[in-house]
């Protein structure tokens, strides 16, 4: 494919905001970069395949989920534009993966390889330190929604979510929105109900 920057332009955006890249940096790192358009349903990672990428992405919406016991799908993280999205377990064990990662809209994405990663470390190596800083208020955000999850009703959470992320109410399917925030589609259905 055409190496064109404009491409790569939200992703260059998304680092600056963290680190500074010289024009010199920036054509190191392009050769790293893989672009995709997604269809809406398309799969990225299927449970049990090895995670070999992370995913930036550069328009549309994604999630990540598993399938319990029962067959239902636990739906633990979305992404947006200028959100990273991987399974990071599996990308860090390279071992087979417990999450699916699928696109609920049409999508494109940025793909960094794990395979290139460390030599593309190597090569700009403040790069480690912009990923730090993502996987930092990741883990942090990741860390307050199991919080939610313990510590307030149902209400309070769709409350809280809608309040942090209006974006995803209008985005995302009701059904998913409630598998991400644990309650039932009927549950999700009284709290819309009462509000209006």
């Amino acid at each position: 494919m055409n190496m064109d920057h404009t491409m790569f332009e939200n992703l260059l955006a998304h680092i600056k905001r963290y680190i500074s890249l010289s024009d010199e940096e920036e054509k190191k790192l392009l050769p790293y970069l893989t672009y995709k358009e997604l269809k809406k349903k398309e799969h990225v990672l299927k449970e049990g395949k090895v995670c070999t990428a992370n995913h930036f992405i550069i328009k549309g919406c994604l999630r990540m989920y598993s399938l319990t016991e029962n067959g239902t799908e636990q739906i633990v993280q979305f992404g947006i534009e200028n959100w990273w999205i991987t399974d990071y377990m599996s990308l860090d064990t390279q071992k087979p993966g417990q999450f699916s990662i699928q696109a609920i809209e049409p999508s494109a994405i940025v793909i960094l390889h794990k395979n290139t990663q460390d030599e593309l470390f190597r090569k700009i190596p403040k790069l480690e330190r912009y990923f730090r800083l993502v996987l930092q208020r990741a883990y942090a955000a990741s860390v307050m929604r199991v919080k939610y999850i313990f510590t307030e009703s149902g209400e309070e959470r769709f409350r809280q979510f809608t309040n942090s992320f209006p974006e995803f109410v209008q985005r995302v399917p009701q059904y998913m929105l409630a598998s991400y925030l644990g309650f039932t589609p009927e549950f999700l259905s009284k709290i819309r109900a009462k509000k209006n």
